[in-house]
Formats: structure tokens, C-alpha cells, sequence
């Protein structure tokens, strides 16, 4: 199946995140029929089965319909700047191991193909804080990272210092947000598990993804 809901991308705007989702669906026919479904105006450009079965919906050239309203390192439409993947998976449960061996040659080739970093793979959460929380917690952003698909932070000091989480949170390209909404936010990605109030590992986290993938970063610190 193709889907009909795409157009062109704005602005000669070309992909420079790629975006990751869950369908929140219990299968992946239901999933590709509503990323099918002109009257439902929602589309990504890839759907990967939970057995592993990669579907191309959207060509990647075009613009899908998968990000909505949000931004990242201080730029809007979404859609125009990335590639969207949707992944089987209802939200709560893991997600497969042939999902997952599915996904990682997928992203690799797209990376290669548009020349994206390895900071510019975001989740949907990331870009729209408070109004979508996919991946979610079970999503492991750690396998990608140590493949060079993804970033993960190193904590090298422990400060608790609010202010200089949220400038350097905006510096690794979160919105601006409210402090608590911030937190819950990369927590999703980075600290799922963690349930306490801000404290100086989430600030040295912080920190060390400013630092090294941030807006203006010291290429030195790469």
C-alpha cells in the first residue's frame, strides 16, 4: 500500500531529522490503514511490522504528515525537515527484536542517503512535548546509539543547577517548554526510570548533549 497523504516539502526544506513514532495500534494492518486513509490526513514514509516488515508509504523525497505541530533546535514544520518511521508497537509493550534488526538498516541507509547526524534522529516526544510521548521509555535509544544512529549522553560532573538545564536543553534543541514538562521530556529518552524532582545527573546529562551534538557546539567536544 502507498499512501495518499503527502505533498511536496516547503521552502526547498529537505530532511534533516529523521522522526521516530509508535502507532499506539494493536496490529500493523490497522496502523497502515489509517496512514492509508485520505480522510484521516496522517502518514509517515516508513511502517516497520512488529515481525519486521519494512512498508515505504511515502516516497522520502516528499513531505509526510507524521510530525504536526511542534519544533526542534528552534525551527517549525517538522514534516518539510524529516523523514517519520512508525513502528508496531501499542505503546506499552517492548518492542521485537525483528522490529528492531528491521529498523537499524533502514535508519543507516537513510542517513547515508540525506547525510542526517546522528543527533538529527529524534522521537516524536522530543519535538512536541506534552501533546506526544512516542517512543516512549521501552524504546532503545541506547542500541542506536552505539551504532552511531542515535546520541546518548556521558555524565561527567553532578551540579544541580535548574537554569543551566534548561539553557542547555535548549542548546541540544528541546523547545521551550515549561521546567517540568522539560524534565518528563528527556526523561522519556534519556532517564526513563527516574521518578524524583530534577537532580545534577539530569543536569550533567543535559550537559554533556549540549556540549557535544548542541546548536553551537565546540566541534572539539564531538
Amino acid at each position: 500500500m502507498k499512501s495518499p497523504n503527502f505533498g511536496e516539502r516547503r521552502d526547498g526544506l529537505r530532511p534533516e531529522l529523521v522522526v521516530i513514532h509508535y502507532t499506539a495500534m494493536t496490529s500493523c494492518e490497522g496502523a497502515m490503514r489509517a496512514l492509508c486513509d485520505p480522510a484521516r490526513e496522517v502518514s509517515a514514509h516508513y511502517l516497520i511490522s512488529r515481525d519486521g516488515v519494512t512498508h515505504n508509504l511515502v516516497p522520502e523525497d516528499m513531505r509526510a504528515w507524521h510530525a504536526g505541530a511542534g519544533e526542534w533546535r528552534g525551527a517549525g514544520d517538522i514534516n518539510s525537515r524529516s523523514i517519520g518511521i512508525e513502528l508496531d508497537n501499542d505503546g506499552v509493550s517492548p518492542f521485537s527484536a525483528p522490529l528492531m534488526d528491521a529498523l537499524e538498516p533502514l535508519l543507516h541507509g537513510i542517513l547515508q542517503r540525506w547525510a542526517i547526524p546522528a543527533h538529527g534522529v529524534i522521537g516524536h516526544s522530543d519535538m512536541a512535548p506534552g501533546r506526544k510521548i512516542d517512543p516512549g521509555p521501552r524504546f532503545d535509544w541506547q542500541r542506536l546509539a552505539r551504532q552511531g544512529m542515535s546520541v546518548w549522553p556521558k555524565a561527567q560532573a553532578c551540579t544541580l543547577d535548574p537554569a543551566a538545564f534548561e539553557r542547555d536543553a535548549r542548546q541540544f534543541g528541546y523547545p521551550n517548554v515549561a521546567p517540568d514538562l522539560l524534565l518528563a521530556t528527556f526523561r522519556k529518552r534519556f532517564r526513563p526510570w527516574a521518578k524524583a524532582g530534577l537532580d545534577g545527573y539530569d543536569c550533567a546529562l543535559m550537559q554533556d548533549l549540549a556540549q557535544r551534538f548542541g546548536i553551537d557546539r565546540d566541534p572539539s567536544l564531538a
